[in-house]
């Protein structure tokens, strides 16, 4: 791995030139998991789908952000930071003027959900690397995350309201043809980053542990999308491969069947990866980084964090515009609210750290969120006035920007240097596997047969509040302070004997 002593001490590009490319990075990447919410109707319509497959999209989207975010990070050892960003931004770039152009929904998926996936995971790893590295104290480090983790929050809650606006104004087409020209910008201004380049000797790249990572992440997530069809627990129709039955109507729900296959793919690829390890090989993602309890909680906390914004944000937009009716920006600017506590709270990040500890954000986040899920089940209904929807979407903005950077923080501050590749793809991939589980899970609900109606609607929201419950007790077993950063040979000597 690349040591500190890699990177140049004393930089000629200032801290603000060096963090603006990153964080326009981060939010046009979260911009385009949430703005395609508003558009669905518009999408479902003129390319001949459903909600359904416009969902499918979107969750194919950030599946392949979350199942390639390990191996991406993993390149940015073999290739180099800055380069690998580059190529990200590239392919991001290139999938977006397909996307633009898609005249079917098979096109769409594979420039958006697909390119602009792998685009994604081979850039995000490298924002998250240079700012660990750049800013290695916990004050301006957090000042760093908290820019980077705003403009992600921001991208996704402002999603909606700019994306809205595009569609209303002109096209859904419009909103992929101002990705390409932020990417352009963010190309320039990337210029300037500097780099020690890949370390030497390169480490190989661990193929079979990035295949059996990304199927495992595949079959997890692609068996919750069956349960709009086949429902949870029993199977509501035959399933049916290649014309041959495997699971008969009323047998159990081809969701578990393919969970299992996901747990046992995941199973081997942690089997594989100690495997290499013992034969002192170079696995695609050491063990250690599953070894310290801090980082752990961190990483469901950060995972839950976006399960709840971006399911959320799906079962809102698609409620006011198939219950309410409201167009692209009307259900754009109703979400506002929600952008500007996100807003607020991000912006606060770094005047928080100082005050208060990270674990103590975090349960301050997932309270306001789960408050504001509480005020809107109990103040907004088919017939309410928008207003009511206020003091709700506020709260829950708030809530999710004050834990963002904190999770960040905790995860990434728990590794020396030398690991930042590894912990910042497997933070990534756990992010981006929590809005792809959102967004999967929030829709099977809405079309979930234990309930009728709009109830379905009260049930997502509230299974998205459960889930909120569950991150607010993960934190409480979080330690007071978080982790100050270690030295390489201090962190590799604790993790081997943890």
């Amino acid at each position: 791995m690349t040591t500190a002593a890699a990177m140049p001490q004393a930089s000629a590009i200032s801290p603000r030139a060096m963090i603006r490319p990153l964080v326009l990075a981060q939010f046009i990447c979260s911009y385009a998991a949430s703005s395609l919410n508003v558009a669905i109707s518009d999408i479902a319509k003129e390319l001949g789908t459903t909600v359904g497959g416009v969902q499918t999209a979107i969750t194919v989207f950030t599946l392949t952000m979350a199942a390639l975010m390990i191996p991406g990070s993993k390149l940015t050892d073999i290739w180099g930071r800055k380069r690998c960003f580059g190529i990200g931004l590239a392919v991001y770039g290139t999938g977006a003027v397909v996307a633009s152009l898609a005249p079917s929904l098979g096109i769409l998926i594979i420039g958006y959900s697909l390119m602009q996936g792998i685009g994604t995971a081979l850039l995000i790893p490298p924002v998250y690397i240079l700012a660990t590295v750049y800013f290695s104290d916990l004050a301006s480090r957090a000042r760093a995350f908290g820019s980077i983790s705003a403009a992600g929050g921001i991208g996704a809650a402002a999603g909606p309201l700019i994306g809205g606006l595009i569609t209303t104004t002109t096209s859904w087409r419009g909103s992929f043809v101002l990705q390409v020209v932020v990417v352009a910008l963010i190309m320039v201004l990337g210029r300037r980053l500097e780099d020690s380049g890949p370390e030497e000797p390169r480490p190989s790249f661990d193929l079979t542990g990035a295949v059996l990572s990304a199927a495992g992440l595949f079959f997890i997530v692609v068996g919750i999308l069956q349960t709009g069809t086949y429902g949870w627990l029993t199977a509501q129709q035959a399933f049916v491969v290649g014309g041959v039955t495997v699971i008969p109507e009323g047998g159990i729900s081809p969701l578990w069947l393919f969970e299992l296959i996901g747990v046992l793919l995941l199973a081997t690829f942690f089997w594989h990866i100690r495997r290499t390890e013992r034969a002192g090989g170079d696995p695609l993602l050491h063990a250690r980084m599953f070894r310290s309890r801090v980082a752990n909680i961190g990483l469901l906390t950060q995972g839950i964090q976006w399960l709840v914004l971006l399911g959320f944000s799906f079962v809102f937009s698609v409620y006011l515009q198939t219950v309410r009716g409201y167009n692209a920006i009307e259900t754009g600017l109703i979400l506002t609210p929600a952008t500007l506590g996100i807003l607020v709270s991000s912006g606060a990040a770094e005047r928080m750290a100082r005050r208060r500890s990270q674990a103590t954000l975090i349960k301050a986040g997932f309270a306001l969120t789960l408050l504001g899920i509480a005020l809107l089940l109990l103040l907004v209904d088919a017939q309410s006035n928008v207003l009511a929807s206020v003091p709700g979407l506020l709260s829950i903005g708030l809530g999710v920007g004050a834990m963002l950077t904190a999770s960040v923080n905790v995860v990434q501050s728990s590794f020396p240097e030398a690991d930042q590749g590894e912990i910042s793809g497997l933070s990534r991939s756990v992010s981006n596997l929590g809005s792809s589980l959102g967004v999967s899970i929030a829709g099977s609900v809405l079309v979930s047969p234990l309930v009728s109606g709009n109830q379905g609607y009260v049930l997502a929201v509230g299974v998205l509040g459960a889930f909120a419950l569950i991150g607010l007790a993960a934190a409480w077993l979080a330690p007071g302070k978080a982790p100050a950063m270690r030295a390489p040979e201090t962190a590799e000597a604790g993790a081997a004997g943890s």
